[in-house]
């Protein structure tokens, strides 16, 4: 948990450094707020997942060995999309592939919704004492909230692309 905290840290020191450098420099292919907006955006993903690690170490043991896995497949396939994205702004944007890798993260989105309705019917059926109910549903909303988070950026991205191309 310290090395993610340290992670977030170091990401916060670029986001300010980011945000002095678009006060100093005059000339940038991009606007100023669109790049503030994504580095805003991206900033919250690293916050969120490192709430999600705190309320995970805090509870309960049987919380704690709780299967999150199907989360974590849909959140490696958006943060792989979200860093494609950001690199698509940095190497020359195409309209077409920006469009596609937005599609795909609207999907995620969708496929993450659905699961936290299954994820919560389970937890309703009454299987599970009012503490794990409600440190579980906790922790599935973070997750669920990572992926808008980069569903997001996304849109944002393909928003820049948009408007420049």
């Amino acid at each position: 948990m310290d090395d993610f905290a340290l992670l977030r840290r170091r990401d916060k020191k670029l986001t300010e450094e980011l945000s002095e450098r678009l006060t100093t420099t005059f000339s940038t292919p991009i606007e100023r707020e669109d790049i503030e907006a994504v580095s805003n955006a991206l900033y919250k993903i690293p916050k969120t997942l490192e709430k999600f690690g705190e309320r995970l170490l805090i509870s309960p043991d049987r919380i704690r060995r709780s299967d999150f896995t199907r989360q974590a497949q849909l959140l490696e396939k958006a943060t792989g999309i979200v860093v494609q994205m950001v690199k698509e702004l940095r190497g020359g944007t195409r309209l077409e592939t920006v469009k596609e890798q937005n599609d795909q993260l609207q999907y995620l989105e969708g496929e993450a919704d659905e699961l936290m309705v299954e994820l919560l019917r389970q937890l309703y059926a009454g299987h599970k004492d009012a503490t794990s109910v409600i440190a579980l549903k906790d922790l599935y909303d973070l997750l669920e909230k990572v992926i808008d988070r980069c569903r997001d950026v996304g849109n944002i991205v393909f928003h820049i692309v948009l408007k420049n191309s």
